[in-house]
């Protein structure tokens, strides 16, 4: 077993990213960090060292326990890296009325008004 690894082939092995070519891009566009500094893709990374990675929106942190280089299973994959990531906020609901329904009834539109915070 390597004592480090690249970040990207890290990535792509514990299954952050679906290709290691998606992995590498992302580390080019800057969404991944190595100890909060960023990281080009061929940096490596060793056991104990955090990971922040931007994906869709949102920062992942992760921690490095082993560092893989090849891809693996899913239960292994897991005991190769600790996820300190926050749990969401719940994203609020929109409420959408259905094509074609045509105009809100008055009850309805005080309903809308009541969502959106201006009763």
């Amino acid at each position: 077993m390597a004592e480090a690894v690249r970040v990207d082939a890290w990535l792509w092995a514990v299954r952050v990213f679906k290709t290691r070519s998606a992995a590498t891009s992302a580390c080019r566009a800057g969404h991944v960090r190595v100890n909060g500094e960023k990281a080009k893709a061929a940096q490596p990374v060793r056991p104990g060292d955090e990971l922040r990675v931007r994906i869709a929106g949102f920062d992942r942190i992760l921690v490095v326990r082993q560092p893989i280089a090849k891809r693996v299973g899913a239960a292994i994959a897991a005991t190769a890296m600790e996820d300190r990531t926050p749990p969401r906020d719940p994203v609020p609901t929109v409420a959408q009325r259905d094509r074609g329904a045509g105009r809100p009834t008055k009850r309805e539109r005080r309903e809308i008004d009541r969502f959106r915070g201006r009763a």
